[in-house]
């Protein structure tokens, strides 16, 4: 399969996703914006969830990998800035706000989609990992609550009430969010 293909598909895909909701994103109409045949597009993925699967696991599952940085703040600071990064883009927010809404419509595209959720979260515990091996935070840190701690707040500033982030507030965020979790250690 041709990659220039792939790649026309895949932003016909999020166009397509981000100016009509997943609700009522069209195949055909996705590959009719992507100059191509219907087959191709089905050659590649068999429907809509599988589509929507497959390119947000590509995407968005490496957004969480940083180097590390020599702390944990530093190390926090480089995620929310990636993250950052990738909720300002207009598109983006549309697309997420609306799968976080059809999830709970469409049963197959949950299913589809917590899988990478959980992976994506799984990421994180390199972040914490190395936090733990430079004794920055417990080992029983509650990685769970570290996962929720270090997307969330930026997530809701950003994608939900529409507010900014400059640099100052991720540097802000990183300290508070690191603090939160070296008190998130069960007593």
């Amino acid at each position: 399969m041709r990659a220039d293909v792939t790649n026309a598909l895949t932003r016909s895909f999020f166009e397509e996703w981000a100016r009509t909701g997943y609700a009522g994103l069209s195949l055909e109409r996705v590959a009719r914006t992507a100059g191509v045949g219907k087959a191709a597009l089905y050659r590649r993925w068999p429907d809509k969830v599988s589509m929507a699967s497959d390119l947000l696991s590509h995407v968005g599952l490496t957004m969480t990998d940083v180097e590390e940085h020599g702390s944990l703040e530093a190390d926090l600071q480089a995620v929310l800035l990636a993250i950052r990064r990738v909720l300002r883009h207009p598109k983006v927010r549309r697309i997420l706000t609306d799968l976080h809404g059809e999830i709970e419509r469409t049963p197959a595209l949950e299913m589809a989609i917590r899988p990478f959720q959980r992976a994506r979260r799984e990421r994180i515990n390199g972040l914490i990992n190395r936090a733990i091996k430079r004794r920055e935070v417990s080992p029983l840190v509650d990685r769970e609550m570290a996962a929720d701690l270090i997307a969330a707040p930026l997530y809701w500033r950003i994608a939900v009430l529409g507010g900014r982030s400059d640099r100052a507030y991720i540097k802000r965020l990183a300290l508070v969010t690191g603090a939160a979790l070296r008190a998130s250690a069960p007593s």
